[in-house]
């Protein structure tokens, strides 16, 4: 293995694992680091008892033992069953007497290739049980030793296990039946076994002929549901949708059941980093069946042109069909505000759609050779001569930041839950309940419209209407309470113009919400395969394509949001993505929490990716006189990055680490690899009431100057009020996330436009960045999935302490207290000091008041009189502390200053 021969800065960095103090901790895959005193945690994947531990789960070693044990069984039973076909007759008797006597004092000899044993086990699962069709146990097992054995395999295990049981089971009763029919249970009984033959003749006395309609029928519901066939016709998919003509409705109507094919296609689904563990899975279908237009009626509530209502298809949504009966209320009989012309127009997969993940003990995946892949051409000789040496020597291989944790593993997959609520189906009725609606207030105020699109995504529908020529945009807009008030949704937000199109949108909430795990985006390829320096995974938009952003070039983040809307879980879903992509070495955490609760649970990996104060006892800062250190802390890390930049000639961070990858910086001139900071606020609210200023400053210069030097910033807030995002620090958070906010007034404060006061809440979110409006579900991360996480990273071997930033030396208050010196003080010094001790009241406005001052003046008196020690340190909005309690011990205080 390699070894990096620079070394880190003392009290900047993490010690290498190779360390004279980190030497003597035990190497063993994952429990070999030490672990500081904390609270036990909740909801770890093994129980530990006393004397009882279940970490061998975890070692690959116990992987290596079962995959073999699965191969060397599976190979066990193919030949004993194999071999039963030919000697099974010749040893029923032998394993008949096994159940009378002892093994041992048998003495009986079976002709099975296996010997006894694999007679005894053959009789059982093919002459008791399943008959023949036990051989497809044998690929069950196989693939399973496969796949912990060599973690990876083309073959879905799920797709096997689900095709492997029902063959077994409807094989050994289709044989059972066959030698029922056949009347050779003698000679033939070994086809389908005990159970087959028992089952099919339970059967024949039940329903007799009707055993071969129920095999029949149970094939073909099999087909269907686990090959997803909704049509007995295919076609081929078409761009653009076909109109029909009105004599061509009912058929048009009654073909709408032939919904769409759905394509089964696979790849391979893997981390951009070598060692990250994901597996090759499914994609989902593709639809493949155009979907004719179907023409619902004539009749037109103006006398405008007809409506077109096309609906564009998202990936992983369906349509439900409408058929025509007397109490069906579509129908073409029956008048449709409009004239609806209804075009089914399917939006195509996107590649990124997600994979799906098996397996828990995945590791490193090689790459599969397809197999037209041309054989490489054979080498030409060549002769190998010596060369001189050259005065430099050899030159020296890249440093490598990841080998301080050469065997860290990233989380897997499979520590994330997989709710399988099923694709939400919305219904056509429902699409076109809505439309009717829209078609009809907007009829109400005399605009017309043109056509109608819908898009479905997972919380809401848009609807993207063409109004006719003339018609004020203006004039929509305005309707957005009236429109709102007809469909009685939950909150309805217009666009007006959609940006780049032509159209006007309204968003209209889906009845039936889907909800967007946080593992259906991280198994994504397009999350898994991003070449971002810092990739958050947020959720999916309202076409149902996932988002993905990079937060190295927001560069920082600013959130809000109603109490219970989803912001907590947001944050949880950053910090999860970037977990799942970044190695400790390459990224660290600065996490604030006045909460005390909300990000307490990664406290477990402190030694892998946060970052605190040498003197800090606990890595989640929750007190708001360390939060101002620590902001402070970062200011000074900040300006000895910028020096570091500085001399090596670099503009931003990855210029600098390049830099020091390839060895082109010297770690004896204090040079060194540095990793990505993010800063995590989660309530911003509550630091402003409390400290103000001296949080508000080193917050806006870090927003401002941070960006180049790998400091990123994610600030969050409950109410976005003007006290709380000032001016200097909204100017300089270009990138902002608003959920379901209680006011336009909020809604405007956090993104500059209305919209967010119209959310559905429960993760509904708009993303705002630079002029775009993008609104998003937000994926769902729950607490103990987060809990799994840093379980599974917090038991592997980690550094010796967490990242250590600069130390900051301040007052209690966390402002660097000057020196008093009384001979540089105001000459309004004592009639100030007077003043506040009379009154008891630490203010600044009221020397202003009673000394006629301007602010700047009295600001400056009042950080004398602290210096002093007259007052005591800021406490935001509050007024200071009077530390002297009377005018005689002022002046007792006045006579020992110095002149």
């Amino acid at each position: 293995m390699a070894t990096n021969t620079y070394k880190r800065e003392a009290g900047n960095a993490p010690k290498a694992k190779n360390s004279p103090k980190a030497s003597d901790e035990p190497v063993n895959r994952s429990f070999n680091a030490p672990k500081p005193a904390k609270a036990p945690s909740v909801g770890r994947t093994f129980p530990k008892f006393k004397f009882i531990s279940f970490g061998f789960l975890r070692d690959r070693r116990f992987h290596l033992f079962i995959g073999f044990t699965l191969l060397l069984a599976a190979l066990y039973l193919l030949i004993a069953f194999v071999s039963y076909l030919f000697t099974g007759p010749a040893d029923q008797s032998v394993v008949e007497s096994l159940q009378t006597s002892d093994l041992k004092d048998s003495g009986l000899e079976s002709e099975n290739w296996l010997g006894l044993f694999g007679a005894w086990i053959s009789n059982y699962f093919i002459y008791k049980w399943l008959g023949v069709a036990s051989f497809f146990l044998i690929p069950i097992i196989f693939f399973s030793g496969y796949k912990i054995l060599f973690r990876r395999t083309q073959v879905s295990l799920s797709y096997t296990y689900t095709v492997c049981t029902f063959a077994m089971l409807w094989c050994s009763l289709l044989l059972g039946y066959l030698v029922l029919r056949l009347n050779r249970v003698e000679d033939l009984s070994y086809l389908s076994g005990g159970i087959g033959y028992e089952t099919a003749l339970w059967f024949e006395s039940l329903i007799g002929l009707g055993t071969a309609f129920l095999l029949a029928f149970l094939l073909i519901i099999f087909v269907v549901f686990f090959f997803n066939i909704t049509s007995l016709s295919v076609k081929k998919a078409s761009d653009k949708a076909t109109t029909l003509s009105p004599s061509d409705n009912r058929a048009a109507v009654n073909a709408y059941n032939a919904d769409t094919y759905e394509q089964h296609s696979s790849g391979i689904n893997q981390y951009a980093n070598p060692t990250a563990d994901i597996e090759q899975a499914e994609l989902p279908e593709e639809i493949e069946e155009e979907e004719p237009e179907m023409v619902l009626s004539q009749n037109s509530f103006t006398d405008k042109a007809n409506v077109e209502l096309t609906i564009a298809k998202s990936p992983g949504f369906t349509v439900e069909p409408i058929f025509l009966s007397p109490s069906n209320p579509i129908s073409p009989n029956k008048p449709l505000t409009g004239g609806i012309h209804l075009d089914i127009e399917p939006m195509a997969y996107d590649e990124d759609e997600l994979f799906e993940e098996e397996d828990l003990f995945l590791e490193e995946e090689e790459p599969i050779k397809s197999a037209t892949t041309p054989l490489p051409a054979p080498a030409p000789e060549f002769k190998i001569t010596d060369l001189p040496v050259e005065p430099l020597g050899q030159e020296m291989a890249n440093y490598d930041p990841t080998l301080d944790l050469a065997r860290y593993q990233y989380p897997n997959i499979e520590l994330l839950n997989d709710y399988n609520l099923g694709k939400i189906q919305v219904t056509k009725e429902e699409l076109e309940a809505n439309k009717d609606k829209i078609v009809e207030t907007l009829g109400n105020y005399a605009i017309g419209i043109a056509s109608i699109k819908a898009t479905i995504g997972p919380t809401v529908t848009l609807y993207e209407i063409v109004p006719d020529a003339g018609v004020r945009i203006s004039k929509i807009k305005n309707l957005e309470d009236d429109i709102a008030l007809s469909l009685a949704a939950l909150g309805i937000r217009i666009i007006a113009p959609i940006p780049g199109k032509g159209t006007i949108g309204i968003e209209v909430p889906n009845k039936k919400k889907e909800m967007v795990s946080i593992k259906s985006i991280l198994s994504t390829e397009k999350f898994q395969k991003s070449e971002m320096d810092l990739p958050i995974a947020f959720g999916k938009t309202i076409t149902n394509e996932v988002f993905i952003t990079d937060l190295a070039k927001m560069p920082h983040l600013l959130m809000a949001g109603a109490t219970g809307q989803g912001k907590s879980v947001g944050l949880n879903a950053i910090l999860t993505s970037l977990i799942y992509k970044k190695h400790p070495s390459q990224l660290k955490f600065v996490l604030v929490d006045p909460k005390k609760v909300e990000l307490s649970l990664f406290n477990k990996i402190e030694r892998h990716f946060l970052a605190k104060l040498p003197d800090s006892d606990e890595p989640i800062i929750t007190d708001t006189k360390k939060v101002i250190n620590t902001l402070n802390s970062l200011c000074m890390e900040m300006d000895m990055r910028y020096d570091l930049l500085k001399d090596a000639g670099c503009r931003n961070l990855k210029e600098y680490n390049q830099k020091f990858v390839e060895r082109r910086l010297n770690p004896k001139k204090g040079h060194r690899f540095m990793p990505f900071i993010v800063l995590v606020i989660d309530e911003l609210a509550d630091l402003m009431m409390t400290a103000g200023k001296e949080v508000e400053t080193p917050i806006a210069r870090l927003a401002q100057l941070a960006r180049a030097i790998g400091i990123h910033l994610v600030v969050a807030t409950q109410r976005p009020s003007v006290n709380v995002i000032t001016g200097i620090i909204k100017a300089n958070f270009p990138c902002r996330i608003s959920f379901k906010v209680t006011s336009k007034i909020d809604s405007r404060t956090i993104l500059d436009t209305g919209g967010a006061e119209q959310l559905v809440g429960q993760g509904d979110m708009l993303f705002s960045v630079g002029s775009d409006l993008i609104r998003l579900q937000c994926a769902f991360v729950d607490t103990p999935e987060v809990d799994r996480i840093c379980d599974f990273i917090g038991e592997q071997q980690g550094y010796n302490d967490a990242y250590l930033l600069p130390e900051f030396f301040g007052d209690e208050s966390g402002n660097d207290k000057a020196d008093f010196d009384p001979s540089t003080r105001d000459s309004l010094f004592e009639e100030a000091a007077r003043i506040i001790v009379t009154h008891q009241q630490g203010s600044t406005s009221l020397l202003q008041r009673r000394l006629k001052l301007g602010y700047n003046r009295a600001g400056r008196l009042i950080d004398q009189l602290e210096a002093a020690g007259v007052v005591g340190p800021f406490e935001g909005s509050k007024a200071r502390d009077v530390l002297i309690p009377d005018e005689y011990s002022l002046e007792q205080l006045l006579n020992t200053m110095e002149k």
